[in-house]
């Protein structure tokens, strides 16, 4: 099932508020010569991925706790992103992991997506954990594996995901590495490096000529020694040794503390080569928590590097932004909508961001100015912006308040099978 229109215009209920808000907002911009339509635009054509392993519980190296209503297959996670489409307008698209998420029936799970709203972004491999009846063991690595028949069985998933990914009509595969080690002297590092290489040109020559692989990067976990892809810049050489299509992927917590992500997301768009964007937060680690709930004006310095990214390095793609995040405590729908929500939020502020006048004062070293410029953007209450951004295209106007109010009078939490699933309005 899917929520209506009629739905969502009764938890809208009356927008004589929202109008009042909207209004002064929009009057106050206009003051600064900032037009309003084509921002309400931006915002609403900005369109985020969910993965389809963040509709469920998540878990930690100590335990995991299922909740009510958990999805329990594909089909039931492509309906719970629907739910926060249908609420949100803003994600429309889903990202499969494999073998986690194989299809069965692929016609099926096209219709239903499209009925939805929803495509399919980036598909995403699975080499960090050894696969039922799979010839060989990953335990001491995959595509940096010493032995060449490991690394082919690697190569052969990789690519078996692509073809997987052609038939829902992706057109782009994230690698995430999990080798390295936990010991020092456990490898070499220069022969790891050099056989991961090896392992992704290959992979890059066996996708199709229209498709991109985003190579991401992690500086530790699971092994907390080494990781082979530890950084941008080992991710950087990699997607260089492939070639055009290649590039790096970012992911918000796969950052040592206090790395600065806004200078690293600003090289590589200068360079060409950032090909996805993955949103989350932390404290300590890659905790993978909901985004903007810890350091909202750090992700707001970030999208301001991307949007000043998007608007003057036409060389580089266009992004595919996801959220990669992991549910242990929240339901996740209500995680992911506020994620979506925080996404949107800096995104509006980023591009309240005078750019014309931020450059004069940067070449003029008025450092003051610099500050008062961005800080002024990121002040501004822009909830009103969203909230017309959402109602244009049919959205609710507090998709959180609307999806706890829906749940409870239509009963959107049932039984379905051995499962208690989300099945949707």
């Amino acid at each position: 099932m899917q929520i209506t229109k009629d739905q969502i215009a009764a938890a809208n209920g009356n927008l004589a508020h929202h109008d009042a808000n909207f209004n002064f907002l929009a009057e106050n911009l206009s003051r600064a010569n900032v037009a309003v339509d084509p921002l309400v635009k931006a915002l609403a054509d900005f369109q985020v991925a969910v993965p389809s392993w963040a509709l469920g519980a998540g878990g930690t190296r100590f335990g995991r706790f299922s909740f009510h209503g958990e999805p329990g297959s594909l089909e039931q996670k492509i309906s719970d992103v629907g739910i926060l489409h249908a609420l949100t307008q803003t994600a429309g698209a889903i990202s499969l992991h494999i073998p986690w998420d194989t299809p069965t029936d692929y016609t099926a799970v096209r219709d239903l997506a499209a009925e939805n709203g929803l495509v399919f972004d980036a598909i995403n491999s699975n080499t960090f954990q050894d696969q039922p009846h799979a010839t060989h063991s990953y335990k001491h690595g995959s595509l940096a594996n010493t032995d060449e028949a490991i690394r082919a069985q690697a190569v052969a998933h990789n690519l078996e995901v692509v073809r997987i990914g052609e038939q829902l009509g992706s057109k782009s595969l994230t690698v995430w590495l999990a080798d390295g080690t936990s010991f020092p002297g456990q490898r070499s590092f220069q022969r790891a490096l050099a056989q991961t290489e090896k392992s992704v040109q290959e992979i890059y020559t066996g996708m199709p000529e229209d498709w991109s692989l985003l190579i991401e990067y992690k500086p530790y976990e699971p092994n907390f020694y080494s990781t082979v892809i530890m950084d941008w810049g080992t991710s950087f050489m990699l997607a260089n040794a492939c070639g055009d299509r290649a590039y790096t992927l970012v992911d918000l917590g796969h950052h040592l503390p206090n790395s600065n992500i806004e200078q690293v997301v600003a090289t590589l768009m200068a360079k060409g080569k950032l090909g996805g964007f993955h949103f989350n937060d932390s404290k300590y680690g890659d905790d993978d928590l909901t985004v903007g709930s810890i350091k909202p004006y750090a992700l707001f310095l970030i999208f301001s590097e991307l949007v000043y990214g998007m608007q003057n390095n036409p060389h580089n793609p266009d992004l595919a932004w996801m959220i990669d995040a992991s549910h242990n405590i929240k339901d996740p729908l209500e995680d992911l909508i506020q994620s979506l929500e925080a996404i949107q939020e800096a995104y509006a502020k980023a591009l309240l961001v005078d750019q014309e006048a931020l450059a004069a004062a940067q070449l003029d070293h008025d450092v003051v100015a610099c500050q008062e410029i961005l800080q002024g953007a990121y002040r501004t209450d822009v909830r009103p912006l969203l909230q017309r951004a959402r109602l244009s295209r049919g959205g609710a106007l507090h998709p959180l308040e609307a999806y706890r109010k829906l749940k409870v009078r239509t009963g959107l939490i049932q039984e379905r099978g051995k499962h208690t699933v989300a099945t949707g309005l």
